[in-house]
């Protein structure tokens, strides 16, 4: 099942499986990569309560998001995205940290940054949080202006 609701960084489409969200998509959205979807169904639960709390994250009113989650991804990747939920709200990290807490050397940056590239429920799992080495932003799935925009939306709820 999914749903679609308007953000200040565009449309984006929830999917929820089996009562845990899959996928947050940004628009345009891709109908023929694949992932199942199912029929729309604004009224879900699951959907409208991830409606409300990324309403609440927009608004800087929520910090964090508790919402029953299922990303499909390699362990790798899971093990990549389960760091990327303790990057605190407003604070970011690098590819080379993330690498390091996974117990791996700098060399494993590239991995980390195709596994944070491959985080299909952005924003909730925060992979925008994740910059390079020398503080710049470096990829997206959502474009760099979408990453910008949600890190200075941090900022500026924290002050």
């Amino acid at each position: 099942m999914w749903t679609v609701v308007e953000s200040p960084i565009g449309p984006l489409r929830i999917v929820e499986q089996a009562g845990a969200i899959t996928a947050i998509e940004f628009s345009p959205f891709r109908d023929n990569d694949g992932r199942p979807r199912g029929l729309q169904a604004d009224d879900a639960p699951v959907l409208k309560e991830a409606v409300r709390q990324l309403a609440a994250y927009f608004a800087g009113d929520r910090a964090g998001f508790d919402l029953p989650l299922n990303p499909v991804g390699s362990e790798w990747q899971r093990a990549v995205w389960a760091q990327l939920l303790k990057i605190d709200y407003g604070e970011t990290a690098s590819y080379g940290e993330i690498a390091g807490r996974l117990g791996k050397t700098n060399a494993a940056s590239r991995a980390v940054g195709t596994a944070n590239g491959s985080n299909p429920i952005p924003i909730v799992i925060p992979c925008h949080r994740v910059i390079g080495a020398d503080g710049t932003l470096t990829g997206y799935a959502g474009g760099i202006e979408r990453k910008q925009a949600l890190l200075e939306l941090e900022q500026d709820a924290l002050f």
